[in-house]
This record gives C-alpha cells, sequence and structure tokens, in this order.
C-alpha cells in the first residue's frame, strides 16, 4: 500500500516507520523548502513495546522520502494527517480537492464537531483514529519515543466501512492493536480535556516534563480537566465513552496523582510520554489550554484553575 504521512511531526514519523516495516510504501508530505532542510534521513531513539513485554530499543537513522507538492491525481491509497488540532482545518481544506481516490485517516486531537470539520471531504473516503504512542523531536533533531502496541479507531454511532475496516487491518499488519470506539466524538473530546487539565499545569511549570515525579503537579492537573467535565455535558457528550480517562478525573485525586507521580518516575514509558515534551515555547499546549477554556466560556461553565493558568498560555503573552 502507498502511504502519505501529512507533515513530518512525531507522530507520522512514529507510525510511518512502523507502516514502513510492515512492507508499505511511505512518504511524508512537508511544505515547500523543508524537505532540504529536514534532510533525508530521521534519527530515531525508539522504544519499541507491539509485542509486550519485551521491549526492544531501536537506534537507526532512517532514511525517508518527501514530497512538496501534491496533485488531485496521485497514486496513495492512505494519506494520514496527525496534526495540532488548530491546524486540522487548514489541513483539511489543503487536501480536500487532492485526496483522489486515497482513503484519509484523521489521527490525532479535535475539539469541533467531527462531522463538521470533514464537511468538504467526501464523507465515505474519512477515517478516524488516535494513536496510542508519542514522542517528540529533541537536541540534534533526535526522535525520542514510544511505540505501544494500543492505538484507537472509533465511529460516531454507526459500524465501521470497508475503507475504515482496511485501515485497521493495515495497523494490525504493523504489529499494532486497533481497539474500537462506537462513540467517537464524546471519546475525541474527554481526551482533549484531559490533555488541557494536563497542559495547564505544564505551561505553568515549564512543561509537561517537569510533571515527571510531581504529586502535586498532578493533582492540580486532574482536578482542572475535572471541572471541564460539565463543558463535555453541555456539548452533548457523554464521558463515560472514554472511561480510562474520565476515571483520571473522577477518581479521588489523592490516589490518581500519586499513581502518575511513581508511574513517571518509575515507569519508563510513562516517564517517556511525559518526559520528551520539555519545550517551554511549544503553542500546541497552550493552544489546547486556550481552546478548552474558550469553550467554557462561552458556555458559561466556570473552570478557575484553567482560568488561573491563563496568563501562561494567553495569546497576548509576551
Amino acid at each position: 500500500m502507498k502511504i502519505l504521512m501529512f507533515g513530518r511531526g512525531a507522530i507520522a514519523s512514529v507510525y510511518g516507520w512502523a507502516l514502513e516495516r510492515a512492507g508499505h510504501e511511505v512518504e511524508f508530505y512537508v511544505r515547500p523548502g523543508r524537505a532540504a532542510e529536514y534532510g533525508d534521513t530521521i534519527d530515531l531513539d525508539l522504544l519499541d513495546a507491539r509485542r509486550s513485554p519485551r521491549v526492544k530499543r531501536v537506534v537507526e537513522r532512517w532514511p525517508v522520502r518527501y514530497r512538496e507538492t501534491l496533485d488531485p491525481v496521485h497514486e496513495f491509497d492512505l494519506i494520514v494527517v496527525s496534526v495540532s488540532h488548530e491546524r486540522l482545518p487548514q489541513a483539511l481544506e489543503f487536501l480536500a480537492p487532492r485526496l483522489g481516490r486515497a482513503t484519509i485517516l484523521i489521527f490525532g486531537n479535535v475539539w469541533v464537531e467531527p462531522l463538521e470539520v470533514i464537511r468538504g471531504l467526501p464523507a465515505d473516503q474519512v477515517a478516524w483514529g488516535f494513536p496510542g504512542s508519542g514522542g517528540a523531536f529533541g537536541p540534534g533533531g533526535v526522535l525520542r519515543a514510544g511505540l505501544l502496541s494500543s492505538v484507537m479507531f472509533g465511529t460516531f454511532g454507526k459500524p465501521p466501512t470497508q475503507r475504515e475496516l482496511a485501515v485497521r487491518q493495515l495497523f494490525r499488519e504493523a504489529g499494532l492493536s486497533p481497539t474500537e470506539n462506537a462513540d467517537f466524538r464524546s471519546w475525541l473530546w474527554m481526551h482533549f480535556i484531559v490533555d488541557a487539565g494536563l497542559h495547564s499545569q505544564g505551561v505553568r511549570l515549564g512543561s509537561l516534563s517537569d510533571l515527571v515525579g510531581s504529586r502535586a503537579g498532578f493533582r492540580a492537573a486532574f482536578l482542572a480537566g475535572r471541572e471541564l467535565l460539565p463543558v463535555l455535558r453541555a456539548r452533548g457528550a457523554d464521558p463515560r465513552s472514554g472511561r480510562a480517562q474520565s476515571s483520571l478525573l473522577r477518581a479521588p485525586t489523592w490516589l490518581t496523582a500519586s499513581a502518575m507521580a511513581w508511574a513517571t518516575a518509575h515507569v519508563r514509558f510513562a516517564r517517556l510520554a511525559f518526559a520528551v515534551h520539555s519545550d517551554p515555547d511549544a503553542e500546541e499546549p497552550k493552544a489546547i489550554c486556550r481552546d478548552a477554556l474558550a469553550e467554557a466560556r462561552r458556555l458559561g461553565i466556570a473552570t478557575t484553575r484553567l482560568a488561573q493558568a491563563e496568563s501562561f498560555f494567553s495569546i497576548d503573552r509576551a
């Protein structure tokens, strides 16, 4: 199968590597001029736990292929879009006249109405998912990441189409284990508010890496996320659709905060998930906080803890 990863972020790179290792042809679409800037390889330092409990560390220089143009007629079977939520409408607007016959997998955070954001696309060519793995590019351009077997796919109250089933099978062939959620709208928004709570404290401290081992930091993060639960209900979402995420906000914070502090200090995958995000100038965490707070205010819902952190993520911050 021919696969185009839209952009060259950490998620696109991790899954692009896994899909290529499974025998597929993978290319990256990047903005004009970026191919020369990136060079023709990606330096990987990857913990591969797809076959857990045996964890394999992969350190290699991976040769990759880029393209800076995309014609309306092309041979790609799948286009994977994993961009920050605020860039998603722009990315889909660009791809709409260039989709061809490919399936497009939207693979990341969404905070708007999902079916509204794809209004310009053929709905029967769209699949929805969310990565279970992640990482970040660090010093020297090295991608430090963890690749877990879990990956989430979802629909909106309907069974998966043949295209969607084909995408799930593609990921299985890459050694991944898809799970399914039939209320993916609620699941996405539940994940978003958990992220907002975590990032609200990350930006206060400097970055998510500063939450590692911090019981007080995680407690404040979960309390900030808990205040956003009424936002989901007001939007007609069911927080129970994301049970694991919901439990982080609903359970006693002495328990969840202590567990997360211990895990990020002692479990290498949990530690990696936070430690790699050490850039205090990263824009996506701030955008997540801003958009969550803006929606709460639009709905007239008080979110005291998120509002208290506003000076750290405000767009007007110097």
